[in-house]
């Protein structure tokens, strides 16, 4: 006669075969999938990083506005220097915004360097339609 033990010596359930259906196997890893995931990721993270540069962030355009003066209803007179490659140009986006923040004019500039200058310094006359509190430079980007 053989003897019977109430518990195994395994940890794991043992169940009637058939029963239950078919029993899974432990997930086998992908690594391979996992890699060109991960490579699509940083494709994509470096293609949208280019694109946000290229529109933002060139660094060699860079404008400040010195003064904004001969403020009325109509208009605004801004006085800007924009750092360019040496004998570069750029088109600048002027603002102006009134005093609760809302834009009442806007244009674009072309500001061209001499040979061997880097910096141009220049003012301009943005026409606005209400009375302008702020004139700005939006930015300033190479000319196409």
């Amino acid at each position: 006669m053989t003897e019977t033990h109430a518990t195994t010596g395994t940890d794991a359930p043992v169940f009637p075969p058939g029963r239950y259906g078919r029993r899974r196997q432990p997930g086998r890893r992908r690594p391979l999938l996992v890699a060109l995931l991960a490579v699509a990721l940083l494709a994509t993270l470096g293609v949208v990083s280019l694109r946000l540069y290229q529109q933002y962030g060139d660094p060699t355009y860079r404008a400040e506005v010195i003064t904004y003066t001969e403020i009325t209803d109509a208009q605004v007179l801004i006085d800007f220097r924009v750092a360019l490659p040496e004998g570069g140009q750029a088109v600048c986006v002027l603002r102006a915004r009134d005093r609760a923040g809302a834009q009442v004019g806007l244009e674009q500039v072309t500001v061209t360097a001499s040979p061997g200058q880097r910096q141009v310094t220049t003012q301009h006359r943005l026409a606005t339609s209400g009375r302008a509190f702020i004139g700005e430079v939006l930015r300033c980007r190479p000319t196409a």
